[in-house]
Order: C-alpha cells, then sequence, then structure tokens
C-alpha cells in the first residue's frame, strides 16, 4: 500500500471535516490557476506554505515530492523562455530568451506549487478511503468513488502480480537488451499482467457478490461539521476572496 507519510490527526487542519476539505482544495485550485500577476501568485503560494505548517507535514518526505515534481517544472524553463514568442531579454548564442517567455514560465512555476502544496496539506493528510467516502457525500457519482476506491486497493495487487513476473523471467536468465527478444518478452508481460488483471477482477467481483455487495461501500467514518469546522469556513472563504480582490487592485 501507499506509505500515507503526511497523515498525522494532531495538527489543526487535519482535524477538519474532510469534505470541507475537498472542497476548499478544488476551490482554491481554480481560483490560482486564474490568477495572472505574481503578485498574487506569490501570495498564494506563501497561503499554500502556511497550510503546510498548519496541516504538520513531514517537511523531509515533502522536499522529496517537490524535487520530483519541479523537475518537470524544470523542463518548462528550459523550453518557454527561448519558445514564447516577445521582447528580448537576453541572447544564448542563436537563442533568445524572452520576457514573455520568462514570465509565463514563472506563473505556472508559482501556480503549480501553490496548488500542489495546497492539495498535500488538505488531501494528502486524508486516508483514500475517507476520500473516497467524502466524495460520496458530497455527490459524486457512486461509480467514480467505487474506481477510486479499488483502484487504490488493487494496483497494488496488480504490482505485486509484476514484480512476481518479472522475478519469474529473470530466474530464467533474461537480460533486458535493445533487440527484438527483449521487445517480445515486455510484450508477453505487459499482455499476462492484463490477463491476469481481468481474471482478479472477475473473482474479486465474484466474491464481493458472495459477501452481499449491492453496489454500495459502508462507512465506519460519520462526518459531521465541528465547531472548529464553522471557525475554519469564513478564514477559507475569505482567503479566496481576498486573493481575488488582490488580482483585481494589481490589474488596475
Amino acid at each position: 500500500m501507499i506509505s500515507e507519510f503526511f497523515i498525522n490527526d494532531t495538527f489543526f487542519i487535519q482535524r477538519l471535516d474532510p469534505r470541507l476539505r475537498i472542497v476548499f482544495a478544488t476551490a482554491y485550485s481554480f481560483a490560482v490557476a486564474l490568477f495572472a500577476h505574481l503578485q498574487t501568485l506569490i501570495t498564494a503560494l506563501l497561503i499554500s506554505c502556511m497550510m503546510l505548517v498548519m496541516a504538520g507535514v513531514n517537511f523531509r518526505v515533502l522536499a522529496k515530492r517537490l524535487l520530483a515534481f519541479n523537475s518537470l517544472v524544470l523542463l518548462l524553463w528550459l523550453v518557454l523562455p527561448i519558445t514564447f514568442s516577445g521582447e528580448a531579454l537576453y541572447y544564448i548564442g542563436p537563442f533568445t530568451i524572452t520576457r514573455e517567455g520568462v514570465l509565463f514560465s514563472a506563473q505556472i512555476t508559482l501556480k503549480s506549487n501553490a496548488i500542489m502544496l495546497a492539495f498535500i496539506a488538505l488531501i494528502a493528510t486524508t486516508p483514500v478511503s475517507v476520500i473516497g467516502h467524502a466524495l460520496e457525500k458530497l455527490f459524486i457519482p457512486q461509480k467514480i468513488v467505487h474506481i477510486l476506491l479499488l483502484t487504490y486497493r488493487y494496483v497494488f495487487v496488480i504490482e505485486q502480480e509484476y514484480q512476481r513476473l518479472i522475478r519469474a523471467i529473470k530466474t530464467r536468465g533474461f537480460i533486458p537488451k535493445t533487440n527484438i527478444h527483449t521487445y517480445k518478452t515486455y510484450a508477453y508481460l505487459m499482455g499476462m499482467i492484463f490477463i491476469r488483471s481481468v481474471d482478479r477482477a472477475q473473482r474479486v467481483y465474484q466474491a464481493m457478490i458472495c459477501r452481499g455487495f449491492e453496489g454500495k461501500f459502508h462507512s465506519m467514518d460519520l462526518f459531521a461539521l465541528k465547531r472548529q469546522d464553522y471557525i475554519c469556513l469564513p478564514f477559507m472563504t475569505t482567503t479566496i476572496i481576498g486573493l481575488e480582490v488582490l488580482e483585481w487592485i494589481v490589474t488596475i
């Protein structure tokens, strides 16, 4: 199973109702994605960092996640400034770094990191099973919730099947190379994983039917807004409205 490093319900944000966190994370992300000015985006990034502190996130694990995430963002910095048309800032050999390209790269970097940090603080600090049942309470279609919960549960079973098949071909002396035999072997491997996945899905479904499954997952979690939720709700709303007002002021 995925190690849920960020879960520690002794911190304030993690004690909030999961439904409230999902709604705020979604609204906050849409708002940040629509901002265009660096002042607003930097403010949003600082707010996301404050949420991380309030959620008690393990910063060592967070640094590893951000390093992997921003390695993809780095590719944008290598491409956009020299491919985006606009006012020239610097010349590096035959390449021209444009002001608009640098600005666009900075916007993407700030937006993506602000949204990423907010989701880590609000969503990654919640067990996936709880997220699934909270989504159901928010009137998300049950089929989508079922897909989420079953995918989370059985993706690790499929990964175990993959590891067994890898061990099997290695014990038979398989050494990966850039030749037709290697490509065929990996194609057969993917085919066997697909076949075993379908077979496992059929057995799981039959087992669920035998245990009285009627199309609904029941949860022991009872969601109810508490005092801290009612206290936090106006602050969350004010945060989004405040960022919208700041964006409007900067635009003027």
